[in-house]
């Protein structure tokens, strides 16, 4: 397995999740004065999976950047974050439904629900079968990666469009 040969790319778009990480927090911080931002759980159904899935990416680019990596180490820890992933979208479908400060629309569910769920479904996947095909998995943990950064870039703006949008109380 020659990990090195991806260290650019998981050099970019690791730190391209932790900056947009940090965006997405100014973001929220400044649709502070919103009143549906004054709702944690609105929050907590659309915000918070932006930043785990921008936390996500950063995750799996520091793992693959780690020295000393084995097709096992990489397999378990990838089946554990898709794992891990799984249920937390399964969460935010959950807190979706509860929260009452926004009614979601196809496109949220698609983007904050359905596209991470099958995200995360394909890195548990691709961790169980790292340990016999470990230099493919790597092609498609990068998929992976880049369809959580693009997934949460797409709710980070939707969220920005939203809070600019919507008038103070």
């Amino acid at each position: 397995m020659r990990l090195h040969d991806w260290d650019n790319f998981y050099v970019i778009v690791g730190s391209s999740a932790a900056a947009l990480t940090g965006l997405q927090f100014v973001v929220i911080a400044l649709g502070a004065e919103v009143a549906s931002l004054r709702d944690p759980t609105a929050v907590e159904a659309f915000g918070t999976p932006t930043i785990v899935h921008f936390c996500c990416v950063l995750t799996i680019g520091a793992l693959v950047s780690v020295p000393g990596q084995t097709p096992f180490t990489l397999g378990s820890l990838f089946t554990f974050l898709g794992i891990a992933g799984v249920i937390y979208t399964i969460r935010t479908a959950h807190r979706a439904k509860l929260q009452s400060g926004y009614e979601p629309v196809l496109e949220d569910w698609l983007w904050h629900v359905a596209f991470p769920f099958g995200t995360y479904a394909a890195l548990l996947i691709t961790g169980a079968s790292a340990f016999l095909y470990p230099a493919g998995a790597l092609y498609f943990v990068a998929g992976v990666a880049l369809s959580l950064l693009f997934i949460g870039i797409h709710n980070a703006w939707d969220s920005a469009v939203y809070i600019s949008t919507r008038g103070r109380d």
